[in-house]
Order: structure tokens, then sequence, then C-alpha cells
């Protein structure tokens, strides 16, 4: 087994780390240190809080972020199986048919039950 074919991926992880860990570090180490109470005062939409920050919100907030990543996820598939759609042949586009169907009777669902309704 060659190791060299796996020094691109490596060098791709060490640069994803270093990206995220860097500027934190720097920014740790080299950034001025002036606390006060205005830095250290909770912040919430530039005036002063006025409940508890564990307050309970709507479960719509949460359905709504919930169905956004389902389909922008689902959609996400269907780029590479656009690129490879002559490759692929009848089988992998009616594959294809069958998962976007199922979206669909998903999607029909939730339109239903009123889960995209905002009031």
């Amino acid at each position: 087994m060659n190791l060299d074919q796996y020094l691109p991926v490596l060098l791709f992880i060490l640069v994803g780390v270093g990206v995220g860990i860097l500027p934190m570090v720097l920014g740790r180490f080299l950034g001025p240190v002036r606390p006060d109470s205005e830095k250290n005062s909770p912040y919430e939409c530039g005036f002063e809080a006025f409940e508890d920050a564990r307050m309970k919100f709507d479960v719509r907030y949460y359905l709504v972020a919930i169905l956004f990543i389902l389909f922008d996820l689902e959609i996400a598939f269907l780029f590479p199986w656009a690129v490879s759609l002559k490759e692929i042949g009848p089988l992998g586009f009616w594959s294809v048919m069958v998962f976007l169907g199922i979206l669909v009777v998903g999607f029909v669902y939730e339109w239903r039950k009123g889960a995209l309704d905002w009031e």
C-alpha cells in the first residue's frame, strides 16, 4: 500500500484544522484583554435583556430549521446525479425518480399538516 496517496488528504485535514484553530489561538494571545461591565454584559439585540436567556422557543423555529436542512441536503444529492446521468443509465435515473417521489410525498404531507404555515 502506497502512503503517498494519502498525503493530499493529510494536508487537507491539517490545513482545515489550522484554519480553524490558528485564528483562535492568535486572538487569545495577541488580542487586548480589557474587560469592563459593557463587554461582560449579555448582548440581546442592542437593548437590555428582559427575560431569562433560557426561555422556551416556539417549536416552529426548530421545525422550519429542520425542514430547511432536510430539503437542502436532499437537493444537494441531485448535483452529482445530474453530472453522472449518462453513466448511470436508466436504473440510476429511475432510482432518483423514486427518491424524488418520496421527497414530494414528504413535502405534501408536511404541507397538509401545516408545518410550513407561519403565523
